[in-house]
Order: structure tokens, then C-alpha cells, then sequence
């Protein structure tokens, strides 16, 4: 059995490799919205934005295409 704990294994991986970690992490989380609780400041957040999106749907860009812009693919 490893005595190295699972921080000191993640940071033993390249940049890369622990983006693409923390990518993958966040993307599990976001897979249950459900299971995230929102406090009334982030809920009232999310109303305005969407509020925005709803009132210039043309002005951001898809989610894949700010992440080819970035790199992130």
C-alpha cells in the first residue's frame, strides 16, 4: 500500500496533466447540478446572467469555442 498521499501523487503530475485532472473533476460535479447547493447571492448571480443571455443571446461565444480559443480542447 502507498504511504504517499493523493495530493502529493497529483502534484507529481505535469501541468498539464493535473489541468486536465481539475477539468475532469469539475466537469463529474457539473454532471449532478442537483447535488450543488447555491446560496441566494449566487442564485440572484445566475438570474442576472441568464437575464443578459436572454437579452443578447449573440453576444458570448459556445462553451467549445472559448475552449479551442484557450487551448483547452
Amino acid at each position: 500500500m502507498s504511504t504517499s498521499s493523493p495530493l502529493s501523487e497529483i502534484l507529481q503530475l505535469s501541468i498539464d496533466e493535473r489541468i486536465r485532472l481539475a477539468q475532469d473533476i469539475w466537469d463529474s460535479i457539473a454532471a449532478v447540478p442537483e447535488a450543488i447547493s447555491l446560496t441566494e447571492a449566487q442564485r440572484e448571480e445566475l438570474d442576472r446572467r441568464l437575464a443578459a443571455y436572454e437579452e443578447n443571446p449573440d453576444e458570448g461565444i459556445p462553451w467549445e469555442e472559448f475552449r479551442k480559443q484557450f487551448g483547452l480542447t
